[in-house]
């Protein structure tokens, strides 16, 4: 409790690195009214944590132990699981692309790790206030992208349109690689990746193959 005698926002860190576990514990801790009440590094971790003292705030990485992007997998099982929850997402990844997908999935806002760590507090206490943390770019990117969602002659952001698994397979078809390498990237038959590179074909209005590997490869450039 507090000096004043109000409980303390419980906050529960899920991130794979321990020594950012243990920063990030060290710097919620030091504020008098937030505390960490758990740290773990898996989904499988998270889950439990949640379901046995459900925090008021979740501080969730993407890239856990099971995956490059399973934090947003975990965000939308721990919604299907216990309704709306409070989460920040803090990542390495350019929020340019996964903030829009990370707020669509269920969190409240979105920091880089690159940001000034005080930035952390900055983010929690807006997010504990109700409100989401994002920055103007992503936020007015989320509000183009809703106007011109419904227009099909305009071709939706695939950070937003895709699924996060497609969405994988599509940054890979960016990257130069064929379909075999990706399914040995991504483990998953070669059959597979085929079927998603047609659904994201569909999703994104490209006619071909070469209309798709085209794409991909200008959207990745773009974001690098």
């Amino acid at each position: 409790m507090t000096q004043s005698g109000a409980l303390k926002k419980r906050i529960l860190i899920v991130d794979d690195h321990p020594s950012m576990r243990m920063g990030l514990a060290h710097l919620i801790n030091n504020e008098p009214d937030l505390e960490v009440e758990g740290e773990v590094g898996t989904k499988a971790e998270a889950m439990e944590a949640v379901a046995g003292s459900r925090p008021d705030l979740i501080v969730l990485d993407i890239s856990l132990l099971e995956g490059p992007t399973a934090g947003l997998e975990l965000i939308v099982e721990l919604r299907k699981r216990f309704g709306p929850l409070p989460i920040l997402v803090l990542s390495m990844h350019d929020e340019t692309l996964y903030a829009a997908r990370a707020v669509y999935s269920g969190a409240m806002g979105y920091l880089m790790k690159q940001e000034p760590v005080r930035q952390v507090i900055v983010a929690i206490r807006r997010i504990l206030d109700g409100e989401l943390f994002l920055s103007e770019e992503v936020t007015q990117e989320m509000i183009l992208n809703q106007i011109h969602g419904g227009n099909p002659a305009l071709r939706c952001d695939p950070s937003v349109c895709l699924t996060n698994r497609e969405l994988a397979v599509f940054r890979h078809i960016g990257m130069g690689l064929q379909p075999r390498k990706i399914a040995k990237t991504l483990n998953l038959s070669v059959k597979t990746i085929e079927t998603h590179r047609l659904n994201i074909r569909r999703k994104l209005n490209l006619r071909d193959a070469a209309d798709l590997s085209a794409f991909a490869v200008e959207w990745v450039r773009g974001k690098a």
